[in-house]
This record gives C-alpha cells, sequence and structure tokens, in this order.
C-alpha cells in the first residue's frame, strides 16, 4: 500500500522535474514571465485607480459608503464569468489578441482595486487626530500634513493592501488561459484537456509557489520602507476589535 502511493506522489510530479518542461516559449519560465506580465500590469492600473481615490476618501470622508460598497460588488464579481462576458463584449471592436488580453486585465485590475482601495482609506483616516493637530499647529499646509503625517502613516496598510491584491491576482490569472492567452493556467487547462493530472499538478504547484515567493518579497519591502514603530502600530491597530478610524498611530514631526 505504501509503495503504491509513493509511486502515485512520483507519477504526478513527473511532469515538474521534466527538464523538457521547463525550457522554449511554453515551458515554465516562459510561462511565469507572460504570468507576472498580465499581473503586474494590472496591479499598476489597480494602483493608478486606487490609491488617489483611497487618499481622497481618508482626508475628505466623502463617499465612504458608497465606494465600501462598491468594492465589496467588485469582490463578489464572478471573474470567470465576467472574463467570458468582457471576451464577447470587446470582440465586437477589435479581432486580434487584443479582444482577449483587455478582458483578461479588466478582470484582475477589478479584483486588485477594492484591498488597495479600502486599504489606503482606512489608512489615512486611521492617522492619530492628535498628530494631524500638531502638524497644523506647527503650521504645516493640508497637503505637507498629507504627505508628511497621514501618507507615512497609512503606509503599512496601503502596502498591506497592495500585497493581497497582487497575491489576489497572481491566483486569478490563471484563467487568462480559459481564452487563450499565456501564463500558468496554461498548464491547469492544458492538463485537464487532456486529463494530464500532472501537467495540472505542476502547474498549480508552481503557481503556489510563484505566490508565496512575491509574498516573502513584498514582506521584505515592508519591512525595508516602514519604520518599526509604525509596523508595530499598524498590528495593534488590526488586532483592535474597533473600526480602523479609531486606531492611534504616532510619528515624529520634527521637520
Amino acid at each position: 500500500m505504501g509503495d503504491t502511493r509513493w509511486s502515485s506522489i512520483v507519477n504526478y510530479l513527473s511532469w515538474l522535474f521534466d527538464p523538457a518542461n521547463w525550457t522554449g516559449v511554453s515551458g515554465v519560465p516562459a510561462q511565469i514571465l507572460a504570468h507576472m506580465a498580465y499581473s503586474l500590469l494590472s496591479l499598476a492600473i489597480a494602483m493608478a485607480i486606487a490609491l488617489p481615490l483611497g487618499i481622497y476618501i481618508g482626508v475628505t470622508g466623502r463617499g465612504t459608503m458608497v465606494i465600501a460598497g462598491i468594492a465589496n460588488t467588485l469582490r463578489a464579481l464572478p471573474s470567470l464569468g465576467v472574463l467570458i462576458l468582457a471576451v464577447m463584449l470587446v470582440s465586437l471592436i477589435f479581432t486580434n489578441d487584443l479582444a482577449y488580453e483587455i478582458p483578461a486585465v479588466l478582470v484582475l485590475v477589478m479584483l486588485g482595486i477594492p484591498p488597495i482601495l479600502t486599504n489606503t482609506y482606512a489608512g489615512i483616516q486611521a492617522t492619530d487626530p492628535l498628530a494631524v493637530d500638531a502638524a497644523r499647529g506647527m503650521g504645516y499646509t493640508p497637503e505637507q500634513i498629507l504627505w508628511h503625517v497621514q501618507v507615512p502613516c497609512a503606509l503599512p496598510l496601503v502596502l498591506s493592501g497592495i500585497r493581497s491584491a497582487l497575491l489576489q491576482i497572481i491566483s486569478t490569472a490563471t484563467i487568462a488561459a480559459v481564452v487563450s492567452l499565456g501564463g500558468l493556467g496554461r498548464f491547469i487547462i492544458d492538463g485537464g484537456a487532456t486529463s494530464n493530472y500532472p501537467e495540472m499538478i505542476g502547474g498549480a504547484i508552481v503557481v503556489a509557489a510563484v505566490a508565496l515567493v512575491v509574498e516573502l518579497l513584498l514582506v521584505g519591502l515592508t519591512v525595508l520602507v516602514v519604520s518599526p514603530g509604525l509596523r508595530r502600530a499598524s498590528q495593534r491597530a488590526r488586532r483592535r476589535p474597533v473600526e480602523p478610524t479609531t486606531a492611534t498611530i504616532a510619528i515624529d514631526l520634527t521637520p
């Protein structure tokens, strides 16, 4: 019984350790690059939309409920269904690869916006009001208060939102293979179409490994760019069973 199970495990992992699958334009390295290209492009677009909007909401307090509702709606949308519908609509305009690439990126952007948006405005609103008042008393303009007090205090939560968004995007980008695009989803979709289970398992393992490496890199980046005091304050704020707006974060206002 033990030998049979071991043989099954070896068989399922055989595709992953076959050197032939790690070379050429359809090999694992090339598909990782294609996968990350879609993911990073989608993350960049999501950040360009969500960061300014999150900062605006955090500073003004306007539209919080509306944006929260929209963010929750985007989270609830079925990614595969939206992808197929978007391909059908975009293909009426484009007849080349853009008919598939634009919908795939659109779906991934929709996934990336909610965590970045909510974490950004929550981080801005979580800034200690006393720190803001102190900066105002020292003659800081609203713009200086934003960039020298509120944004630095919000940075741990913002980076956490970006990390969450990128991991969701990387995990979901496998659906791009459904509409014949590249990426690590190619191995899962093609393996399923041919009942090649070792290929499916190998592709899933590679996706998980890429996501883990990205997670570790982003955690390291957070450690480098965020001061220890702000990281500890952010962790304490997340552990408290209260709304983000009541969290207290201190900052040195010395010019």
